[in-house]
């Protein structure tokens, strides 16, 4: 018999997903977070992260678990599933550091007045519709630290195109997209892994349409570097994208198969 998991004292904030899942899913994610947010981590004493909707299978906070730990030694993480099986199924992976919870975008922790220096929330919000998105950003934003980050995004199946953006306390701060570019044939191919803010604003007259076709453009002027592999094709694309848009990252990101962009230069046209 499945372990009885106790429930929030209200009723959890949010739908059930489909819960799709693989193990090594979410690794370009979380590899960027430990990069790009372990110095907030390594400030907090215990910082704790939240896997928030972490599927049928809780695969995906173990793994961000060990990720943190590299940029972070005592970081912990709660999983927090909104169907209450999930939850019971998780609860013999649990360990030092690993915890999981019956919960939705309220975001419930083992201290209430606790709050986590990041939230990741990935292929959660794709099953809402677009007219949520602000409301659940603005709840989730309401719950970090003060030097907290919510992640959200969205991936394909195996973890090799990804999109997600990410916010601070006060709101969306980037996007940023991240391939295996030897699966890559364009870069708008990642134009179907965008989150659901943006995803049906790829559309002429939306800037994100504009990014992915200045983007391509790119892409197709650096073909000489493809001779050298796609890792040099996409660095020269990239270099090129900063002339016109604001890339805030640098070479060694874009060596991993990534660019981010700030918020404000591909947020949607009606604001």
């Amino acid at each position: 018999m499945a372990p009885r998991v106790p429930r929030s004292p209200a009723r959890p904030v949010g739908n059930v997903t489909r819960g799709t899942t693989n193990p090594n899913r979410l690794r370009r994610m979380d590899r960027w977070i430990a990069a790009a947010h372990g110095a907030a981590l390594r400030r907090a004493d215990a910082p704790v992260a939240v896997d928030l909707g972490y599927g049928a299978a809780p695969w995906t906070a173990v793994e961000l678990l060990l990720r943190l730990r590299t940029a972070a030694p005592h970081a912990r993480v709660v999983g927090i599933e909104i169907d209450p099986e999930r939850v019971a199924a998780a609860r013999p992976y649990e360990r030092e550091g690993l915890t999981f919870r019956h919960g939705g975008f309220e975001v419930p922790l083992p201290t209430p007045t606790e709050r986590p220096v990041l939230i990741r929330a990935a292929n959660v919000l794709r099953q809402y519709d677009e007219e949520a998105v602000a409301d659940v950003w603005a709840r989730l934003c309401a719950r970090l630290a003060p030097d907290g980050l919510l992640v959200e995004g969205t991936c394909d199946e195996i973890g090799r195109r990804h999109v997600w953006v990410t916010l601070g306390p006060e709101g969306p701060r980037t996007v940023t997209f991240a391939a295996r570019l030897a699966s890559l044939e364009r870069p708008s191919d990642l134009a179907e892994r965008l989150p659901k803010a943006l995803i049906h604003r790829n559309v002429p007259g939306e800037p994100v349409h504009a990014f992915l076709r200045d983007f391509d453009r790119a892409w197709a002027a650096a073909a000489p570097y493809a001779s050298y592999g796609a890792r040099q094709r996409w660095i020269r694309a990239v270099r090129d994208l900063t002339a016109d848009w604001p890339v805030v990252d640098r070479s060694s990101r874009w060596r991993q198969g990534e660019v981010t962009v700030r918020w404000g230069a591909l947020a949607p046209g009606g604001g």
